[in-house]
């Protein structure tokens, strides 16, 4: 398992229609602050500021094609114009397991990173894709 420390970061935080919204930065839109936003929020954060990834390489929420199904990913990091890391975020109460790893590697059927992180913000596991086969990993990549 991988441990985070997640930075500092001033989050705009607002009230509307009686429900709480966050600015993303990287969407540049007010969402409803869920428990699984403030997760990939955090994570976004990490990425940028503790790992150095470029924010302009990070697309959130985007929706991709499975067969006939329409599927939204969390996090894809690119690299070189290709997918490089998935990243899938759940809320803090959410058990990472065989359900949510079903669900990245769905993504992967699409999109061939190198790379899968699954994280309720408590718990972060990842992995590397090489030669078919997912080997653990105890840190993130660096991206350089």
């Amino acid at each position: 398992m991988i441990v985070l420390h997640y930075p500092n970061y001033p989050f705009k935080i607002k009230a509307l229609n009686g429900k709480d919204q966050i600015f993303d930065p990287f969407r540049k839109i007010w969402v409803v602050l869920t428990p699984e936003e403030w997760v990939r929020q955090n994570l976004l954060q990490y990425l940028i500021q503790n790992l150095n990834y470029p924010s302009s390489l990070i697309a959130v929420e985007r929706e991709i094609k499975l067969g006939e199904l329409s599927k939204r990913f969390d996090i894809v990091v690119y690299k070189n114009e290709m997918p490089w890391m998935i990243i899938e975020c759940k809320e803090a109460n959410v058990s990472l397991n065989e359900k949510t790893m079903d669900q990245i590697l769905q993504y992967q059927q699409v999109l061939m990173a190198q790379y899968l992180f699954i994280s309720n913000g408590h718990e972060t596991l990842g992995a590397k894709i090489a030669s078919g086969k997912l080997q653990a990993l105890q840190n993130f990549p660096d991206y350089a």
